[in-house]
């Protein structure tokens, strides 16, 4: 059983981590792939989340 529950929170944790990469792939965000790229390397430290996640955010004009 805690087996499962360790599972089922690691899931859940990768796709929290991973949002900015998630959302700049739904908004079809020119710069995809290199906000995944900074979310797998930087998404670690809060400033390399944050600044992930307002780039999937800004509009890619």
């Amino acid at each position: 059983m805690e087996v499962i529950l360790f599972i089922f929170l690691g899931v859940i944790a990768l796709l929290i981590y991973l949002i900015p990469a998630i959302i700049a792939s739904k908004r079809n965000h020119r710069n995809a792939k290199a906000i995944l790229i900074l979310n797998l390397f930087l998404g670690w430290m809060l400033f390399g989340w944050v600044g992930a996640l307002i780039w999937a955010f800004t509009n890619d004009d």
